[in-house]
């Protein structure tokens, strides 16, 4: 890859996402020309409207396409008009499958100025990483029915584990925290005492890989210990790799102690040379806002930040996250809708004038 050039494509997608999307799109340009960096952005027409319109979700034409990107920014997906599931499975599934990107990362840092649940606790004390293992686990789709619909039936859904998908995302882990350099600590977080099946490969997998990182202190929680340690201790985490499921969960858990999906983002990351990645903001497509232009677009331009950061452009990224934490810190009264103080596009436009 040349460093000096970045292909990013942008799908806003529906209700509010094409507004944070937008913010997060200015920043990039923003950072991209100080920095010296070379990006070509394309817009695709993907979501609900397009899927009301023409019954289209993902046509084969546009995977193809895709393909050609380094990364994706995602606003968001959701219709109120559109059935719960047909757009998450066609679209944003269908994204992470088609471009394997095992692995889901989740930063969760509280930003200055940024309110917390959590009493007593400040952004010294919430910052740490979750690792979510992004393509096994129940979201395969393994399972089915028999006697749909009658008093007999029976549903099953399987959780499917592969030596390699463990080993991958928990290598990827070590790394991690290698780089980060910070307690050195890395968490797996199952379920080994009931799960004795999927979740001791996980357990004896994470073992071995510790092996080749001595530097790192091997750690873990069961699951719901680590729900409770995260609300009472959450300075004990360094990085959490954890399985689809269990990571679904708990970084939902870890937006709200962040200060609220406003400014949780996350990643979608295929790792490997020439992976395509996609990095998006963990709130939904709120259609109750759209067009109002009250909507937070912290966690979309956190996202871009981190797509910065995993694309081999740190120092832009770096360059995002601390304007970011300048804005949070001295001019947005609120993350929530409405009460910034701020509109979407004004909070965009003091973030690209802080970098």
């Amino acid at each position: 890859m040349n460093r000096s050039s970045l292909k990013v494509a942008v799908i806003g997608g529906d209700g509010t996402g094409p507004e944070v999307a937008a913010e997060g799109v200015k920043v990039l340009k923003a950072v991209c020309q100080a920095e010296g960096i070379a990006l070509e952005l394309a817009d695709y027409d993907l979501g609900g409207d397009r899927y009301l319109r023409t019954g289209e979700i993902l046509p084969e034409s546009v995977l193809k396409e895709l393909g050609g990107f380094k990364a994706i920014l995602l606003g968001a997906v959701g219709h109120p008009d559109v059935a719960p599931g047909i757009l998450e499975k066609g679209l944003l599934l269908a994204l992470r499958f088609h471009f394997d990107q095992y692995i889901n990362l989740r930063p969760v840092k509280l930003f200055p100025g940024v309110a917390t649940p959590l009493a007593g606790k400040g952004p010294d004390d919430i910052d740490y990483v979750v690792v979510r293992e992004n393509t096994e686990d129940m979201y395969c789709g393994t399972g089915g029915f028999l006697k749909k619909g009658t008093p007999d039936e029976v549903a099953t859904q399987v959780a499917v584990y592969t030596r390699k998908g463990c080993e991958r995302c928990i290598r990827w882990a070590f790394e991690l925290t290698r780089k980060r350099n910070k307690k050195k600590q890395l968490t797996l977080v199952a379920k080994t005492n009931v799960l004795t099946f999927g979740h001791d490969l996980w357990w004896r997998t994470f073992q071995d890989v510790a092996k080749d990182y001595p530097d790192i202190k091997p750690d873990y929680n069961h699951v719901d210990a680590c729900c409770m340690w995260m609300v009472k201790n959450p300075e004990y985490y360094d990085v959490i790799v954890t399985t689809n499921m269990f990571g679904d969960i708990i970084t939902d858990l870890a937006g709200i102690l962040q200060g609220g999906m406003g400014v949780a983002a996350g990643g979608n990351i295929n790792p490997e040379p020439g992976g395509v990645s996609m990095y998006e903001p963990m709130g939904g497509s709120a259609p109750k806002y759209t067009g109002k232009h009250v909507i937070n677009p912290i966690a979309t331009i956190s996202a871009a930040a981190m797509l910065l950061e995993q694309s081999g452009y740190e120092k832009a990224g770096a360059r995002v996250m601390k304007a970011i934490q300048i804005v949070t810190g001295t001019k947005m009264k609120s993350q929530a809708a409405g009460k910034m103080g701020y509109s979407t596009q004004e909070v965009g436009d003091l973030v690209a004038q802080n970098l």
